[in-house]
Order: structure tokens, then C-alpha cells, then sequence
């Protein structure tokens, strides 16, 4: 892309003096994982394709289906019945052709978790079970990768960065996941469809200011009610 049709494109963000040209290059130049193209990691794909994240990765192995459109809003109708990552892979196209999008239409596991991660500079965590969370948290302190966290029930959310310039990780706030593998989620409560965009933009907006390198509250929970309006935040 030429210099001035990246000014065009992006001068909104570029006008931000705290980021500025360089910012820009920074974001141009990153590579970013999502891993789920679900509630979370719809807005956070959306938005950081917008953004110009120069490379950006999406993990999933689920198809669509027509219950996960009250929120997963990168796909649509004609996406039901096919690959969340095929149908992302075309809204990214759609969006910005020139964000280069990798596919990884594979669940996360102990065997694949190590190589798929290590390509990717930060990690945005959009999963739906606790297995995949703590495997995400502990294959990016071995790896020395920020993480961006989230999840999301109901009217609710949570939202933190992990592991960023020596902070501290998932376990130290959460040190074992639940054992109760029947603990309430998204598909025995459900979630109100804004309730991801909410969440999910805020840590698209956490993973373009690691990007950029502007001030971030590290070992910081910060907890989300959207029924009654309120945020907190937990020091750790």
C-alpha cells in the first residue's frame, strides 16, 4: 500500500498524537492471534483488521450456527453451515484486504498449542472453556507472550492483560481452573448479543496500546456488569 493511501486509510488513528506514524507502522507490523471467532473474538477481529494489524491470526474449529448470531457479528446468514474461520477469512477480506489473515481452523490442545503460538506476538484470548484459558496462560509465560484475557456470561464480563513486561499471569489470580466441569456458561445462561462487543472491543483496544506501547494497568482485573452499570477493578 502506498504512503498516502495508508495516511487516507488510517488518518483517524494517526491524528492520536499518542500514536502518531509510528504507531501506525508499529500496528502495520504486528501479528496478532484470536484465538475463537466467537462472541469475544468477533469484535476484537473487527476491530483490529480495521486498526491494520499487519498479520492476524484466528484459532477455531467450531461451524457456524444460527444461535450464534445475536453476537457473533463478523458472521451472517449465509455464514451458518460453514467454518467460523472461513467465514472471519471473509470478513477480514471484506474489511481490509491488506491485513494478511491466517487461518488455523484447528482446537487448541497440548500438542498443537506451543507451535501455533509462537508465530504470533500477542495473544487475545477468546475461548469459551477454562481448559483452553489455562493452557493459552501457561504456553504464554513459557513463551514470554503478552495475553489478552476475557470472558464473558450474561449481563457480565472480565477483561485483564497477562504476562506483559513481567506482569503477572492467569494463575496468579486464578491459580486452578474450577473442577466442576458443569459450571454455568454462555449456552446453559446465555449472554445479552452486546455484552462481547463490549467486552471484546475493549480488549482489541488493550492489544493496539501493547501494540503502540502506551500506559497500561498491569495486574488489573477489571470486572464488567452491564445489568447494573457498573466497573470494578481488582488490583492482584
Amino acid at each position: 500500500m502506498k504512503n498516502e493511501d495508508i495516511f487516507a486509510r488510517y488518518s483517524r488513528q494517526i491524528f492520536i498524537e499518542e500514536i502518531g506514524l509510528e504507531g501506525q507502522r508499529k500496528i502495520l507490523n504486528s501479528k496478532v492471534l484470536v484465538i475463537g471467532a466467537g462472541g469475544l473474538g468477533s469484535p476484537v477481529i473487527q476491530y483490529l483488521a480495521a486498526a491494520g494489524v499487519g498479520t492476524l491470526g484466528v484459532a477455531d474449529f467450531d461451524e457456524v450456527e444460527l444461535h450464534n448470531l445475536n453476537r457473533q457479528v463478523i458472521h451472517n446468514e449465509k455464514s451458518v453451515g460453514i467454518y467460523k474461520v472461513k467465514s472471519a477469512e471473509l470478513f477480514v477480506k471484506n474489511l481490509n484486504h491488506q491485513v494478511k489473515f491466517v487461518g488455523i481452523e484447528e482446537k487448541i490442545n497440548e500438542s498443537n498449542a506451543e507451535k501455533i503460538i509462537s508465530d504470533f506476538d500477542i495473544i487475545v484470548d477468546g475461548s469459551d472453556n477454562f481448559k483452553t484459558r489455562y493452557l493459552v496462560n501457561d504456553i504464554c509465560v513459557k513463551l514470554k507472550k503478552p495475553l489478552v484475557y476475557g470472558s464473558i456470561l450474561g449481563f457480565s464480563g472480565q477483561v485483564a492483560i497477562f504476562n506483559y513486561n513481567g506482569s503477572k499471569n492467569l494463575r496468579d489470580i486464578f491459580p486452578e481452573p474450577p473442577f466442576d466441569e458443569n459450571l454455568p456458561d454462555c449456552d446453559s445462561l446465555g449472554v445479552l448479543g452486546a455484552l462481547p462487543g463490549i467486552v471484546g472491543s475493549m480488549m482489541a483496544n488493550l492489544a493496539l496500546k501493547i501494540i503502540t506501547d502506551l500506559p497500561l494497568q498491569l495486574n488489573q482485573l477489571t470486572l464488567i456488569d452491564t445489568l447494573q452499570w457498573r466497573f470494578q477493578k481488582i488490583d492482584f
